[in-house]
């Protein structure tokens, strides 16, 4: 990290983070960002310097948003407490959010983080085939629990990953399998799924699920051969083992054109789980899924969460549905996010830089590329460019095996105002590029 652009404020207050936090503690930017407040897409540093947000999920309806608070002050100005006692308000949120899911997810399970969440679905999982064989995606994160860490290759255990665990390649079309394409390409994507099922059976275990981010996010967006996901849930189930789909990232209307990322591929899965936007900040988040699966988990497990599904968090979760209903903004995410694509594939035509243009809805970047024949990732070109951002006023990430993917996923009020500072910006800087 380099100091010499730090002010002595935050110097200090790397400092003291690192302290009482201890070293390692991951910052954004060479020049980490002291924000003070946030509202709708923007944030507002110590100095009074205002930043647009195109990169933070958590706040989906915005930051700060006044019906999101007005209803968690009201409830905790009421009542709250844990789930013992017989309550209509996590019944209300319950039948709200079930009703934006297809046949046969019914029946909901509340918790407080995603690593939570996927925890829960996992052991569900296990209960409901008595077995305990995993397949993820490589470049994969689900979560920081012990079980859940485990199935991580971006930040793996100290002890490397679980013997139960396999890892696939994820289906991206950009940097296609042996170079195949359309149908070839799906099917040998699913064939690796079957690969994976082999290679448990052989060391003695049975498949208990397949867990994937349907919008395969922090394997970078890639475009999802048409077809993979029926073909390789087909492997799946014929093998007795259960779909497990990460809705963290890609749900709550995100991508535009469906509520949940799933349904962008027409295959249901057993399990939904869901987590930071849930609440719009407020720690919650949950799991959906068949009420057979969460049936016999209750039997057998006797789960009981004290803050998950609480009145509060359950407040704070029917005002984003709300919000979400009210402002429109699964079809703003559809329309800006269009004319961000659009727009980014013109500065694709400006710049060599950009190799490809990916993303739906409120979720979208490009891949930068030293050569756009070989496709050699320009890892450090992407950082620098996610830094001179920053500099300029506009918040966005990187992701991908190679950290050479603009990631820009705004919170869901985002305009195509903002989405042309955005534009703009980038294009100055990809233009100072050297």
């Amino acid at each position: 990290m380099s100091t010499i652009e730090i002010s002595m404020r935050n110097r200090a207050l790397i400092a003291r983070r690192e302290r009482l936090l201890g070293p390692g503690n991951p910052l954004f930017y060479d020049n980490p960002v002291h924000l003070v407040r946030g509202e709708g897409v923007w944030l507002y540093d110590a100095d009074g310097r205002r930043y647009l947000d195109c990169y933070n999920n958590v706040p989906h309806v915005g930051h700060c948003h006044p019906h999101v608070v007005e209803a968690i002050t009201r409830q905790a100005s009421t009542l709250n407490t844990h789930t013992r006692y017989l309550d209509e308000t996590i019944l209300d949120y319950a039948e709200r959010l079930i009703g934006t899911f297809d046949d046969p997810l019914s029946t909901a399970v509340f918790a407080c983080t995603g690593s939570e969440a996927n925890e829960i679905a996992l052991r569900m999982a296990h209960v409901a085939t008595g077995a305990s064989g995993l397949i993820v995606t490589n470049h994969a994160y689900h979560g920081n629990t012990t079980a859940v860490s485990q199935l991580s290759t971006i930040m793996p255990p100290v002890e490397g990953l679980g013997r139960h665990v396999r890892t696939i390649p994820p289906p991206d079309s950009y940097r296609p399998l042996r170079g195949l394409k359309g149908e070839k390409l799906a099917s040998a994507y699913a064939y690796e799924v079957a690969r994976a099922i082999d290679s448990l059976e052989a060391d003695g275990l049975k498949l208990s699920a397949i867990l994937v981010c349907p919008f395969f996010a922090n394997e970078g967006f890639p475009d999802v051969p048409p077809d993979f996901m029926t073909q390789a849930i087909e492997h799946v189930r014929n093998a007795g083992g259960l779909y497990i789909a990460d809705e963290v990232q890609p749900g709550f209307g995100r991508t535009g054109n469906h509520m949940w990322g799933y349904m962008a591929h027409g295959v249901v899965p057993d399990i939904c789980t869901m987590g930071k936007p849930m609440g719009n900040g407020h720690p919650l988040s949950g799991v959906v899924a068949r009420q057979d699966l969460v049936a016999e988990f209750r039997e057998q497990v006797k789960y009981f969460n004290t803050f998950g599904g609480n009145a509060v968090s359950c407040a704070a979760g029917m005002a984003v549905l709300d919000v979400i209903e009210e402002e429109g903004l699964m079809e703003n995410a559809r329309v800006v996010g269009d004319y961000v694509k659009q727009r980014l594939r013109g500065l694709q035509e400006k710049h060599d830089l950009i190799g490809d243009v990916r993303g739906r809805g409120l979720f979208f970047g490009a891949e930068l590329v030293l050569d756009r024949v070989t496709k050699e990732p320009a890892g450090e070109e992407t950082k620098r460019i996610v830094n001179a951002m920053r500099e300029k006023g506009v918040l966005l990430s990187r992701i991908g095996p190679h950290d050479s993917i603009l990631k820009m996923r705004p919170p869901m009020p985002f305009s195509q105002d903002n989405a042309d500072q955005l534009l703009s910006t980038l294009d100055d800087v990809l233009s100072d590029a050297p």
